[in-house]
């Protein structure tokens, strides 16, 4: 290593170990962290929402977390992509390729970009996948090389997730597609759906894509820690093989019965072809679903992954209701005609923009908003209406253009995680780490992606 690489890899590495530090001093539990937020935002509701009283605030929160304009459903739908994304990472032939691959790094630092790389590809396929596959070869690697710092690999596998807003399973691009989604702003406002084409597949999101894991990768080689970090031994626990019961009786016969397991899988693509390859997240979630179950063989073994895999959701269905709080004070109108906090906070971010400016501004917007609303689909119910009026206030009505705007929110989305704590739960929960120990890695990851996502924003407008 050259004089010049050692002094370069040191700086970053300075600036990763003071991001750790001031992590571990300041971040609390990702469950308390939810709470100062919604205490957060109820203080700027009573400043600056007109009309705004106690009684209203207690009622628009109540709304959001149980009430009628409950998140739910959404939430529901985001814990199934989870859950079945990473019952699929548990199938044999998956989870074979898991070992294989993990085999392969030399050092740490080879493990981490392992961990980045599977994460990454994975999660432009299906977030819930890439987001468990990246720390289940994590933990493998950690295995291989006990000198680790066990941190530094979940947070590289977690940095991969950074790009799911660009993939396959984008729930604001999939409910740009169908105009049946309650959360299709588009549609709702505009009158027309936008096709992935002009989403997710456009060349401003692939190519900005490309360009953000290229320089994350490098970032992760040059931030490699000295010290090491082992993993807990009850990491491992859940590593048993899973033994299939002989069918001695009528009842085990059935739970071993692999035709019922070929039949879902057929009547599921069945489906899926008569629909038109339709993607949205309820045709992701069964496709995901039945490929699991055909992968597993035969029912019983599908029903035990499924429900193992059902345990690293737990933080989530703990969270997402007090984000649906947060999204209802974000919405609580206060007196007649008076706008809420959320419309205060969006107008305000784009107030001027043009053309070449409004999708800059989104994604900056979406960066702030995310912080208290981190859920793709509910923050572009949050966000969504403010920034396609303001794009139909400028004249920018092309399915295009109203494309760009919701990838703005997407990807601001996608960087904004690198700080939010609520989707590394899944991860934390696997690697049995305390957020503290993962997030000051994951900061750089933030700055980087607000530099060269930030910057596909501006040259976007250019392109379409």
């Amino acid at each position: 290593m050259t004089e010049l690489q050692a002094r370069r890899r040191g700086v970053l590495q300075s600036l990763t170990g003071l991001s750790v530090r001031y992590v571990e001093r300041l971040m609390p539990d990702p469950f308390l962290f939810a709470l100062i937020l919604t205490l957060i935002v109820a203080g700027m509701v009573a400043v600056l929402v007109r009309g705004a009283s106690a009684s209203g605030m207690l009622q628009a929160w109540y709304g959001g977390v149980w009430g009628n304009q409950n998140i739910f459903t959404f939430a529901f739908q985001m814990v199934l992509i989870l859950v079945t994304g990473y019952t699929l990472a548990e199938t044999p032939a998956l989870k074979r390729a898991i070992h294989s691959v993990a085999a392969k790094p030399r050092n740490q630092a080879q493990g981490a970009l392992l961990c980045f790389s599977v994460s990454a590809v994975l999660s432009l396929l299906n977030w819930g996948l890439g987001l468990v596959a990246g720390a289940l070869i994590a933990r493998q690697v950690a295995r291989r090389f006990p000198d680790s710092h066990f941190g530094y690999l979940i947070a590289a596998a977690f940095m991969g997730f950074i790009v799911w807003t660009q993939g396959l399973s984008s729930s604001i691009a999939l409910a740009n597609t169908d105009a049946g989604s309650p959360i299709n702003v588009i549609h709702k406002i505009a009158g027309f759906t936008v096709p992935l084409g002009q989403t997710i597949f456009a060349p401003y999101s692939w190519i900005s894509a490309i360009v953000t894991l290229a320089v994350l990768a490098l970032a992760i080689w040059r931030m490699e820690p000295a010290e090491s970090l082992a993993p807990d031994v009850a990491v491992f626990d859940d590593e048993r093989v899973m033994e299939t019961p002989v069918g001695n009786t009528f009842a085990e016969w059935l739970e071993n019965l692999w035709i019922l397991n070929v039949l879902l899988f057929g009547a599921g693509i069945a489906y899926f072809v008569a629909s038109g390859f339709a993607l949205n997240i309820g045709s992701m979630i069964m496709l995901f679903t039945v490929t699991s179950a055909l992968l597993h063989r035969t029912p019983i073994r599908f029903i035990r992954a499924f429900t193992g895999a059902a345990k690293v959701s737990g933080p989530l269905l703990l969270q997402y209701p007090l984000y649906g709080g947060l999204i209802g004070l974000l919405a609580y109108q206060g007196a007649e005609a008076s706008k809420p906090l959320q419309t205060l906070l969006a107008q305000t971010l784009v107030n001027g923009a043009t053309e070449y400016t409004l999708p800059f501004l989104t994604f900056l917007g979406s960066v702030i908003i995310s912080l208290f609303v981190p859920s793709g689909g509910g923050h572009w119910a949050v966000q969504g209406p403010i920034a396609v009026d303001s794009a139909l206030a400028i004249g920018q009505q092309s399915p295009a253009y109203l494309g760009l705007v919701s990838m703005a929110v997407a990807v601001g989305e996608g960087v904004a995680n690198m700080t939010q704590p609520f989707w590394l739960l899944p991860l934390l929960a696997i690697a049995k780490l305390h957020v503290r120990q993962v997030m000051g890695f994951t900061v750089v990851a933030f700055l980087i992606g607000l530099v060269t996502l930030g910057a596909m924003t501006l040259i976007a407008p250019w392109m379409i």
